[in-house]
């Protein structure tokens, strides 16, 4: 990791500042030869952590712009080694430049997440931060955005370490005990395990039903809109888009696949899925895509069931309806308020029943606001709330493990079978933690970030 990187850290479309990065033994010494400072001073003689103006030069020598930079020392930077941020004008053609210039003078080309890798191998950020990084980035509400920067900050990260240190000092007195008999040690009694053993798994078990409103959080809730075809459920989910993403005809049918749009309804993000219309059909294509509204359904957080309220109800929306019935979240809307009402909310069996008019817009308003009851809730998103499905799975293998553990403990097994499963759930943790795991894991994770960061 001795060598230099450097990579754009900012986007390629033009904006007001474009930085060019590099981390790395001698950073500074590479940047020197690209970005001279005004004052006349070598870059690595500047100021630590202090903006300087100076001029930045293309390969040729020419200058290409008056920009500040700034040298951070290691350790007491983002990846914990020498660092140096070069903070341009946002033009596309001068960050290229600068960024060809850094090359030849000596600099590689940064991979993707390079620079966060490498504070998390020098120490600076526990695998879940590293991870948070990215969930940062790509966040789409401030909640989102809230609680991911709780985990960059470490708070999820608090949690588990008292958990994987408590597995750790068991696993370790085992095996002192074990590999030294001749030490003054004291004895290895699974019984004084029991009880912290106990108190982890209840803490991991509360850290892991936070993952339902974590994967909503990160992810939006996922809502099928369902119904007979010709209802308009293309209409609703244009109109919540607030354009037209969906063809809309008079013709029943037109959906034949489901289509996804994530939007903004009051506070919660949705997934909204436009499902095609749920009917017998002889057409192949049209019966594949109603199977795929099946499943959709089946799959959604929440169902939203949409009717014509302007015809009576038929034995297709009662197929429909029944099926809905079925989901824990499940809201239906009476559509089309504006051509008279041959539907009223007490012929539906839903605990909410909505008249709404798709074309105007009417009703749309408190549909926002019983997403936001059913959804938005009280979520700290302080960090401490699991979003990571990675994480997730570790986690749940490790309260598995603790659980096998406990129930040897009752059974009465020998300590290293106990043991057995001890291990594991700190292997699990580990994971987490990324205190034990593997590279390919490592390496797969950073791959999901920018250049640059």
């Amino acid at each position: 990791m001795s060598h230099v990187i450097a990579a754009v850290s900012t986007g390629n479309q033009i904006s007001a500042i474009g930085i060019l990065r590099l981390t790395g033994c001698g950073c500074a010494e590479v940047a020197g030869k690209v970005f001279t400072l005004n004052n006349g001073k070598p870059l690595q003689e500047a100021p630590d952590r202090k903006l300087m103006l100076g001029q930045l030069h293309d390969a040729q020598g020419r200058v290409i712009d008056s920009c500040l930079g700034v040298y951070t020392r290691g350790p007491r930077s983002y990846t914990g080694e020498d660092t140096v941020e070069i903070q341009c004008h946002g033009s596309p053609a001068v960050l290229a430049a600068g960024l060809d210039a850094l090359f030849q003078a000596g600099a590689k080309p940064a991979k993707r997440g390079e620079f966060t890798k490498r504070a998390f191998l020098n120490g600076q950020l526990a695998l879940t931060q590293a991870e948070a990084v990215i969930d940062l980035i790509e966040a789409e509400t401030a909640d989102a955005a809230a609680n991911a920067a709780g985990q960059v900050e470490g708070v999820l990260q608090k949690k588990l370490n008292p958990i994987y240190n408590d597995l750790v000092d068991i696993c370790s007195h085992f095996h002192a005990v074990l590999d030294y008999p001749d030490e003054d040690i004291e004895d290895f009694g699974l019984a004084n395990y029991t009880a912290p053993l106990r108190t982890d798994a209840k803490a991991l078990y509360a850290i892991m039903q936070t993952y339902g409103q974590g994967r909503i959080l990160k992810q939006g809730v996922a809502a099928a809109i369902v119904g007979k075809p010709n209802v308009g459920k293309s209409s609703l989910l244009n109109a919540l888009a607030g354009y037209e993403r969906v063809i809309v005809t008079e013709i029943a049918g037109t959906t034949r696949d489901t289509v996804e749009e994530p939007v903004m309804v009051g506070a919660t993000r949705l997934r909204l899925i436009d499902t095609a219309g749920i009917r017998q059909t002889d057409d192949q294509i049209e019966a594949m895509g109603v199977e795929r509204s099946r499943q959709a359904a089946e799959n959604a957080d929440l169902v939203i069931f949409v009717c014509d309220g302007s015809q009576p109800l038929s034995e297709e929306d009662r197929e429909v309806i029944d099926a809905c019935l079925e989901h824990e979240h499940a809201i239906a809307l009476i559509n089309k308020s504006d051509l008279g009402q041959a539907v009223v909310p007490s012929d539906l069996p839903f605990m909410t029943v909505i008249p709404i008019c798709a074309k105007t817009g009417e009703g749309l308003d408190l549909l926002a606001d019983t997403v936001d009851l059913m959804f938005a809730g009280e979520m700290p998103c302080d960090g401490s709330v699991l979003t990571n499905p990675r994480q997730y799975d570790a986690v749940r293998r490790a309260y598995e493990a603790m659980l096998s553990a406990l129930q040897g403990l009752q059974l009465g097994l020998t300590p290293d079978a106990v043991l057995t499963d001890v291990e594991a759930a700190m292997d699990a943790m580990g994971e987490v933690t990324g205190a034990t795991v593997r590279e390919d894991i490592t390496a797969r994770i950073f791959e999901r970030f920018c250049v640059g960061k």
